[in-house]
């Protein structure tokens, strides 16, 4: 009967004590989480994770260069990818990494932050008992009365944190403090962090960014309200591409400035906007947009950040009709901007008497554009950016170019599958300059118009990105405080000396910091106390 008691009793105390020892281990959890020591492990484990975002392709930047890495590493891909190495500022292990480095920096800087605001409503810590002990002591005997002395203690200790304190047999202790101001420096250096963690995982889930290219021509532009007007849209978490902010931009010109080496010197575009009431009243605006000076408007930033030359073809076919394209050609070379790119024109309709025989008819061109030609041959190249003497090298095809096959294309080049099944044939091969036309064997005329520059221009929306410069601005302001500042401690005792008017003073010196100076600063003041003695016993120093 005894025993099943004592059994009994063990099972109704077994719940709690399942619930104290969790409860213990999660304080223990707690704690080791919030020290400093982990904020430190985490914070190094935060930049190690950045690590391949930075060396692998991201498919929020570039889907191509993901999926052409997978297909050349067929067994590191399919790894990296399942690790989420493409996409690693949204892993779910870097996310950890971030919200555990968040908790750890609240949970060490919030009792901190009491610490210290207790320890400036509270007076300062008592004298020691032996000063002598101190890293930087003096001891010796003025001849000033007691009152005097006290006086002169407070005068010097000006700007300082000071307790005065009764002692037994009639002695007086100065407590004095200062350099508060670095701890306050610390902990806005550690909150300001905080902060920017904060706005930055804002920015990322309700920001975007998108790349578009626009002809530098006066046409018409692009309107920001829908991510499809894009060349490439990178959203938010927590965006949709619904609900952005409208606005429109039409790109009138571009210039390029360049030193006689062909290095660019300067990128500007005169561009027209319109946003918020201006769209209703069709009112547009005037900027002119250069490289780091971007436009401002209704929230968002538009960058100038490239450049490049769209060339202009006209196609007339046999029965007269002609057609008229202008397409943007990708640079290859950095330097020369030699571009290469392709076009496609579908016949008119009334062409051709069915939808079969206008197939078969389209014209495709690809080939190479150079803004200063230069021959080598018939060979084509570029020796300067700047369209000085423009020229194109092309092939000519005629055939299905595949245009309502509606399997994606690359804007600068065809499909190749198109013409290794022979349903796109080569015509001619030539080169051209603006205004020289080529004509095919059933008439098809191919004239080169010129060509006309484009502007590449980069759409950001971060709502917080002013708070993002407000933190990180502060978090240098309390960095530059806390290496600047010094904290330190020092306590004087007054004792009754052997005459009337003499004083035994002793004076005790610690810094809580190791910050060279602290010694000098101590001696200036041990003067400004013993200053204008005119005799005195012999002083007993030790510092």
């Amino acid at each position: 009967m005894t025993d099943n008691a004592t059994a009994g009793g063990r099972i109704r105390r077994l719940p709690r004590l399942i619930i104290r020892e969790s409860v213990r281990l999660l304080r223990h959890n707690w704690r080791r989480l919030t020290s400093m020591s982990t904020a430190l492990v985490l914070l190094f484990l935060l930049a190690l994770a950045a690590l391949p975002g930075a060396m692998l392709p991201q498919r929020n930047l570039n889907v191509q260069k993901v999926s052409q890495y997978i297909a050349a590493q067929p067994t590191l891909g399919p790894l990296f990818d399942k690790l989420e190495l493409f996409d690693v500022f949204s892993s779910f292990w870097f996310t950890a990494i971030y919200v555990l480095l968040f908790l750890s920096l609240i949970g060490c800087l919030v009792p901190r932050l009491q610490a210290h605001l207790g320890a400036l409503r509270s007076q300062p810590v008592r004298a020691p008992r032996n000063l002598s002990r101190l890293p930087h002591h003096f001891h010796g005997v003025v001849d000033i009365s007691h009152d005097e002395a006290l006086t002169r203690v407070r005068q010097s200790l000006k700007g300082w944190r000071v307790a005065v304190r009764s002692e037994k047999d009639s002695e007086v202790s100065v407590s004095a403090e200062k350099g508060y101001l670095r701890e306050a420096g610390n902990l806005v250096f550690h909150f300001s962090l905080i902060g920017l963690l904060v706005t930055v995982a804002i920015g990322k889930l309700v920001g975007y960014e998108g790349s578009v290219i626009v002809i530098a021509d006066g046409g018409p532009g692009f309107c920001n309200t829908s991510p499809a007007v894009y060349d490439s849209f990178r959203a938010g978490s927590a965006t949709d591409g619904t609900g952005l902010a409208p606005f429109c931009i039409k790109v009138n010109d571009f210039s390029a400035d360049y030193l006689d080496t062909g290095q660019a010197e300067m990128f500007t575009s005169n561009i027209s906007y319109q946003s918020g009431q201006d769209i209703a009243t069709n009112t547009w605006k005037d900027y002119r947009l250069r490289v780091n000076e971007p436009l401002r408007t209704d929230g968002a930033r538009v960058y100038l950040t490239g450049h490049g030359y769209a060339p202009q073809f006209t196609v007339t076919f046999p029965d007269g009709q002609s057609r008229t394209e202008t397409m943007q050609f990708q640079p290859d070379d950095a330097v020369t901007f030699l571009s290469s790119g392709a076009l496609r024109f579908d016949p008119p309709g009334g062409s051709f008497p069915n939808p079969d025989e206008r197939r078969k008819n389209q014209i495709a061109i690809e080939g190479l554009f150079a803004p200063t030609a230069s021959f080598s041959g018939t060979l084509l190249t570029s020796s300067f950016p700047d369209a000085r003497d423009p020229a194109v090298a092309i092939d000519i095809y005629k055939g299905d170019t595949g245009l309502d096959t509606g399997i994606p294309q690359s804007i600068f080049s065809l499909n190749k599958e198109m013409i290794n099944q022979g349903r796109l044939v080569k015509q001619d091969r030539v080169n051209l300059r603006p205004g020289e036309t080529r004509t095919l064997t059933d008439g098809t005329q191919v004239r080169f118009d010129g060509a006309k520059e484009f502007a590449n221009l980069q759409v950001s929306y971060d709502p917080v990105q002013q708070w993002v410069l407000v933190f990180a601005v502060t978090m240098m302001l309390g960095l530059l405080i806390s290496l600047v500042i010094r904290r330190r401690r020092m306590w004087v005792r007054l004792r009754p000396g052997a005459g009337p008017e003499q004083v035994d003073l002793e004076l005790g010196g610690l810094a809580r910091t190791d910050h060279a100076g602290w010694g000098g600063e101590f001696d200036d003041l041990r003067e400004k106390l013993v200053a204008d003695q005119r005799s005195s016993p012999p002083m007993r120093v030790s510092m």
